[in-house]
């Protein structure tokens, strides 16, 4: 009887228990997925937007799906951003920094990490100082230094900053790069130089490895920047080599340069084509992203690692 009491009492706590889960595990998809939309909410605006035929965006009924999927916007949004000339110098400006940028704070988290050397800790100071000075700050000495040297409407006001670690946020991947650095034992390097190698070739053999998260990180990061920088580019070379962004702060006027001025109806009219070309844009982005999703959310966890 009293065994029957127990497996009786068993039960009803097991069971207690059971439900209460349930309703912690329904309360926290309820909460992600609120959370999620939020984020997605408007990229789903933009897609389902950038189809809106113009009868759809003069009828007030339609609020989300398109009667009919209307993709001359996006055939008009690609002749008003010029998208094959405007993307593949976004290309160029995006991709070459950042394997410059990413090679080159390698290097120098590197070098913070194993080396010792005079005024180290200074070094590290105006390192960081880099980082926290507003780019603004230094908009114009930049701009005269490049004019004086002609290198205004040219790409080397992209790359030549990454080249010596002074590219778009430099200091945060130098950072990150000299933690991963320390949080290997430094004994691996001190058995490589045993066996005969140089400090190169731990450098490339060993520390580059063990940093492979960090390289994914400072390379998605350093793309995504570089793509998306506009303020600094528009007075490097934006006037003669106008990237995809840069494009897309003038659709208005250039797409009223070549369908016309627009009237405040035609304005409304043209909103689905302006919303192609964003999606068009951020797409490159959105695909980097999905491509290396794994590696980045393994790069994100790992970068708060601490050194022995």
């Amino acid at each position: 009887m009293m065994h029957n009491s127990k497996s009786k009492l068993l039960s009803m706590q097991k069971g207690k228990n059971l439900a209460k889960s349930s309703v912690s595990l329904v309360l926290r998809y309820i909460l992600l997925i609120s959370v999620g939309f939020v984020y997605l909410y408007p990229i789903i605006y933009m897609l389902l937007g950038s189809l809106l035929s113009p009868g759809d965006q003069a009828d007030p009924t339609v609020k989300w799906l398109p009667t009919v999927w209307y993709f001359q916007n996006y055939s008009e949004a690609i002749q008003t951003l010029d998208f094959s000339h405007s993307f593949l110098r976004s290309l160029i400006v995006a991709v070459g920094p950042a394997i410059l940028q990413t090679a080159v704070t390698a290097i120098i988290g590197f070098g913070f990490a194993r080396f010792s050397f005079p005024l180290k800790n200074l070094w590290m100071v105006l390192m960081v100082a880099t980082f926290i000075i507003p780019v603004d700050v230094t908009l114009v000495p930049r701009y005269v230094l490049y004019y004086q040297y002609g290198m205004i409407d040219t790409y080397l006001p992209a790359y030549l900053p990454s080249l010596f670690g002074q590219g778009i946020k430099s200091a945060l991947f130098i950072l990150v790069f000299y933690q991963f650095f320390r949080s290997y034992p430094i004994s691996f390097d001190e058995a490589a130089e045993l066996d005969g190698a140089g400090k190169i070739r731990v450098f490339l053999k060993i520390a580059v490895p063990m940093s492979r998260p960090a390289i994914v990180l400072s390379l998605l990061f350093s793309f995504i920047w570089y793509w998306n920088e506009t303020s600094q580019f528009n007075l490097y070379f934006g006037s003669k080599l106008p990237t995809l962004p840069m494009q897309l702060e003038q659709f208005t006027a250039r797409y009223e340069a070549i369908y016309g001025a627009a009237t405040e109806t035609s304005k409304a009219l043209s909103n689905s084509t302006t919303l192609a070309g964003t999606a068009l844009s951020i797409l490159p982005v959105i695909i980097l992203f999905l491509a290396f999703q794994k590696q980045f959310i393994e790069s994100i966890e790992r970068s708060g690692v601490t050194g022995e």
